[in-house]
């Protein structure tokens, strides 16, 4: 009897695999309803499941995957076009089949349905006075689908071989039926050797290989580290054997555990299908890099989040055919799903081409749901509004509907890639469309980190979540420098925000003799936000076994897990988005999980915004930080004259230089072609202007709403930033000013 289950276990395996691609592959057929080859992949499928399921004795799913094949063979035949309502018939077969397989998983038996209106209906649609050349094919009547049953692997072979071929090999058959059993035997022949090339193996077995090979990973990394501390060179070469096996064996068994991200995506064709029907929308779906591997457990991870945003990128991103036709798009939709490999990442792209989202209406919509207050939401820049759509309970939609409304998906969404260790980020441009990145790590369970010391315990960072190691030594230029009430370092021409793990992790402070040897700094990515980490030291990397978290741990928000190190010490793992969020850097991803927090600290804090300030001809001047497109130290020798006015040819466009010191009537000074022009980037009406000022100091936070009105024109107020009063700039009067002005800057 057990043999008999594990037979049957097998049947379920495989005609699974099968019902997955078929949903596929009937897509793809509604747009290339001529393809042979996909017309007899999916009648072998269906041949196979049928005569399986006659074997077993499974009448229900016999007869209607009958019903489905003779349909498919007149289709084969070019007897019937392919149209809606038949490939409606047969996705509907698809389900029916699914159900009565889950049905033999439970019981053994294919249920009490007779499928009876299914299976008429695929009849019906066959046309009963077609029914003759199903007769004729001896493979498809149901006396020899008993024969085919006692073989079912042979049964599938006869069915191809008679059916792939023209009219004429049929009729020689027919004449010497002696030489059928060759293209037979060769077929037969051919699915051993693949039968015989591949094995089924339980998870539960790979996930036990997985941990005694992380097991021997920590044996090895303890030999090598008992090695370099000997000096007896005896066992040398044994060790390196040692590691090159361990690391070729690692690598092998976690290939084992890859599959491809397309076993995924196998089910979105329908999805996309029958949620564009039901919406009436137009929806392409286009799939690429299908063959992109990850490991098994992150594919079941993200399962729902990534069919929740499929389903959402329909609803909501792709507009109606009247829509898009007006706005001047085809009228189908296009929905891209992209996955590649990069920098030790599998990253994914759900991209749209709908009408992007308005973010206007999100900020409106925040405010009222007080996630934000009114003087947040204006000084937020467009990705941190788009963001919003992750904060809990956070929904634009005017009705709830069947697929979404609710304001619980997205948020949930979110979370359960993080719990992967992984990030989510959005882009959204209004009226060309939006598009969802996902970045997760390749695998959990044996990564490559950095060591570093904080203290006299050492930590390790993912060097997923590494970007660079830095050294500031009291020789060089470089410093930590303190805008407002956050340190930072100047780190080529942009400004790093510098976290300290000893803060962090409630350590003393370093002693004072240790900051004149310089500090160590390790530069990582948090949630899309960068950060410079000080450490007290940099030792190594090494690859590690990931440790799950004890739960007494992970509420402190900084630890990603453990693993024990080579000398046999347990290690915390860091966690790069937790420090950014502990530390107040990533101040995104901490509002999106405790918006009434934010919302009682943006009441306290007025209207705090950043300002960038820079000086002209001495005085301060501020602008604020969201309006500053990038800061630029350009040659003066790009500089040319055009229509009166000095631009430079800036990222494929022309830039307007405005001299800021002339413009507010501080100085006479020109250009000087000796010195770097410092420049503030500004978009105005879809121009470019340059503002030249002095010197770019730093990035503050401050409340200006007190600031004594300027009489000044080109200024708008005065108050203090960084406890020194500074005028803040009218940007728009500035820019007005510098369009009047002709022969504004001479070069000496």
């Amino acid at each position: 009897m057990d043999d008999m289950d594990d037979v049957i276990q097998e049947f379920l395996l495989e005609s699974y695999e099968g019902l997955d691609e078929l949903d596929r592959e009937f897509i793809e057929l509604e747009s290339n309803p001529a393809s042979e080859e996909l017309l007899a992949s999916i009648f072998r499928t269906i041949h196979t499941i049928k005569g399986t399921a006659g074997f077993f004795g499974f009448d229900h799913l016999g007869e209607v995957t009958h019903a489905g094949e003779s349909l498919l063979s007149l289709l084969r035949e070019g007897t019937l076009p392919l149209n809606v309502a038949i490939t409606d018939a047969l996705l509907t077969m698809v389900d029916a089949v699914r159900v009565m397989l889950n049905e033999v998983e439970k019981t053994q038996a294919d249920g009490t349905n007779e499928w009876a209106e299914l299976v008429q209906e695929l009849n019906r649609l066959a046309d009963p006075s077609a029914g003759t050349p199903t007769e004729t094919k001896a493979p498809e009547t149901g006396e020899p689908s008993d024969t085919a049953t006692d073989k079912p692997a042979e049964s599938s072979a006869v069915g191809v071989d008679t059916e792939t071929p023209i009219a004429s090999p049929v009729t020689e058959d027919a004449a010497h039926p002696t030489e059928k059993p060759t293209p037979i035997a060769t077929e037969t022949e051919a699915n051993s050797s693949v039968a015989d090339s591949s094995i089924r193996v339980d998870v539960a077995l790979l996930d036990r290989l997985m941990n005694l090979v992380g097991e021997l990973v920590l044996a090895r990394n303890q030999v090598l580290q008992y090695h370099a501390l000997r000096a007896d060179n005896s066992f040398q070469g044994t060790t390196q054997q040692l590691d090159l096996i361990t690391t070729e064996l690692q690598e092998s068994v976690m290939k084992t555990r890859l599959q491809p991200i397309g076993n995924v995506w196998a089910k979105f064709p329908r999805v996309v299908r029958d949620l564009s029907a039901s919406l009436d929308k137009s929806v392409s779906l286009e799939m690429i890099g299908k063959d992109t591997e990850l490991d098994k457990t992150l594919i079941e991870a993200i399962k729902d989040p990534l069919t929740h945003i499929v389903r959402n990128s329909v609803d909501h991103g792709i507009e109606s055919p009247e829509e898009r036709v007006g706005a001047g798009k085809p009228e189908t939709g296009t929905l891209t799903l992209r996955a590649y490999h990069e920098g030790g990442q599998v990253i994914i792209e759900i991209a749209d081409d709908g009408g992007g989202l308005d973010l206007s209406r999100i900020r409106d919509k925040a405010v009222s749901q007080g996630l934000i207050t009114p003087d947040r939401a204006a000084a937020m820049t467009d990705r941190d509004l788009a963001n919003l759509i992750f904060a809990p309970g956070f929904s634009t939609a005017e009705q709830v509907t069947a697929v979404s409304g609710r304001g619980v998906g997205m948020d949930v969404v979110r979370t359960n890639v993080e719990k992967i260790s992984g990030s989510l980020d959005i882009v959204t441009n209004k009226g060309i469309g939006t598009t969802l990145t996902i970045k997760i790590p390749l695998t959990l369970a044996i990564i490559p980190a950095l060591i570093i010391t904080c203290d006299v315990d050492k930590y390790l960072i993912p060097q997923v979540n590494l970007l660079e190691v830095l050294h500031i030594g009291p020789e060089t230029s470089a410093k930590l420098e303190v805008a407002g009430d956050a340190e930072v370092l100047r780190l080529r021409g942009r400004l790093l925000p510098i976290v300290h793990l000893r803060q962090v992790l409630g350590r003393e402070p370093a002693e004072e003799g240790a900051s004149g040897q310089g500090q160590n700094i390790v530069v990582i990515q948090a949630d899309g936000r960068e950060l410079g980490l000080v450490v007290d030291q940099i030792n190594d990397t090494e690859e590690i076994v990931v440790k799950p978290l004890s739960p007494h741990l992970k509420s402190i928000g900084v630890y990603a897990g453990t693993t024990i190190m080579g000398d046999g010490a347990v290690s915390l793992i860091l966690d790069a988005v937790g420090i950014g969020r502990v530390s107040g850097v990533v101040n995104e991803a901490s509002r999106h999980h405790d918006t009434a927090d934010v919302v009682d600290k943006d009441e306290q804090r007025g209207a705090t915004q950043s300002y960038l300030v820079a000086q002209v001809s001495g005085d301060l001047v501020a602008i604020p930080l969201a309006l500053v497109s990038r800061l630029e130290e350009l040659d003066p020798s790009l500089v040319e004259r055009a229509a009166g006015k000095l631009v430079i040819q800036y990222r494929g466009r022309l830039l307007n230089l405005v001299h800021l010191s002339k413009i507010l009537g501080k100085s006479d000074t020109d250009i000087d072609r000796d010195e770097s022009l410092r420049l503030l980037v500004y978009e105005s009406d879809g121009q470019s202007y340059g503002l030249i000022v002095d010197e770019i100091l730093d990035v503050f936070e401050a409340d200006l709403s007190d600031g004594v009105p300027s009489t000044q024109r080109g200024l708008a107020i005065s108050g203090v930033i960084g406890r020194r009063v500074t005028d803040l700039i009218d940007l728009d009067e500035i820019v007005a000013m510098a369009n009047a002005v002709t022969d504004q800057l001479v070069m000496v």
